[in-house]
């Protein structure tokens, strides 16, 4: 009898899990707008003290806070409930790393709504929403996306800029492309004092932007320019370009007509630096950017998360004669430089 023989059967339980991932998400997203992890955080750890600062039912935080030990983010024992390393570095609201905003967006109802039918997407090979789903014309999505995701690229955006750092060339025009929130490139503007920051988005989001240039007194050398990365004037003489998750949302040759845009409004010797999810070749590692290709499959008519072996061929096409893939450890993300 060989080992193989005395294997345990498999357990339909991932199937489960599967299945009920909607209540992980939806527990989790409850627990933020109760302010569960800043109320235990804050001294309330049983079912009826979290109730009283929560303003809840003493059996409804009861049945969530048991869920939530169960998946991991808290930890009970002798009936009081604590946060679990996770919980409290990112879901308490005092945490100076706290992301729980990032549920505003990335469980937000329009967003689900895109894989409520996923055999149709896949069929389709792209949203079936309708007006090219997230990619959509001055869609609102991307004002909660600038607001939400904010504190989760912090910490990319910091990295990143220190990695341009890296060869300690100076930097005084830089082009924002989809800034959004526009953190990455006031991290930039912050190790480079001459340096203004042009940042483009729609002008609602755009506007989000602003406001983090003024909470950061950059806002002297912050120039907003307002409309689509494929239509409007860019202008000449960057330094820097940044383009970070933007070119996921397209197929290979609209990704290469923005890049020979972008090759145009450098300066000779320009860079430009691209944050993205990339997979491996074999595309199911890491984890977290192979799935990102869901994701667009979902929410995108051709968007995708390339692999280096695919983003290569597109910035030589456009011009660009040196092209290098960095990680951005220890974020989930890579970062693509091109020279011009």
């Amino acid at each position: 009898m060989t080992q193989s023989d005395h294997a345990a059967p498999p357990s339909p339980m991932a199937v489960f899990d599967a299945v009920h991932g909607f209540q992980q998400t939806a527990a989790l997203k409850g627990a933020l707008e109760l302010d569960l992890f800043s109320a235990i955080a804050a001294g309330a750890s049983t079912a009826d003290e979290l109730a009283a600062r929560c303003e809840a039912s003493p059996r409804g935080v009861r049945i969530l806070a048991d869920y939530l030990t169960v998946v991991g983010f808290l930890v009970k024992q002798d009936g009081r409930y604590r946060l679990s390393p996770v919980s409290a570095a990112f879901l308490d609201r005092q945490s100076p790393t706290y992301v729980g905003s990032v549920a505003d967006f990335l469980a937000a109802p329009e967003e689900i709504a895109l894989y409520a039918d996923m055999a149709a997407v896949v069929r389709h090979g792209g949203t079936i929403a309708p007006a090219d789903g997230n990619l959509a014309a001055e869609n609102p999505v991307w004002v909660k996306f600038a607001r939400a995701m904010a504190p989760l690229m912090a910490l990319p955006a910091s990295l990143l800029a220190e990695l341009i750092d890296g060869d300690q060339r100076p930097v005084a025009k830089v082009l924002d492309i989809a800034a959004g929130h526009g953190l990455f490139g006031l991290a930039v503007a912050r190790r480079h004092p001459a340096a203004v920051i042009h940042a483009l988005d729609w002008p609602n989001v755009v506007a989000v932007a602003e406001e983090n240039a003024a909470a950061a007194g950059l806002a002297a050398r912050f120039v907003a320019i307002r409309g689509n990365a494929f239509a409007a004037e860019f202008g000449e003489g960057y330094d820097l370009a940044l383009l970070a998750n933007f070119l996921h949302h397209f197929d290979p040759l609209t990704c290469e007509s923005l890049l020979r845009k972008l090759h145009r409004s450098l300066a000779p010797g320009g860079r430009v630096a691209t944050v993205e999810f990339i997979p491996d070749p074999d595309r199911v590692s890491p984890a977290m950017p192979a799935k990102f290709a869901l994701i667009m499959l979902a929410t995108t008519p051709r968007g995708d998360a390339y692999t280096f072996a695919e983003y290569e061929p597109m910035f030589r096409a456009a011009g660009f004669s040196r092209v290098t893939l960095h990680g951005l450890a220890p974020t989930e993300q890579r970062v693509i430089i091109a020279e011009k």
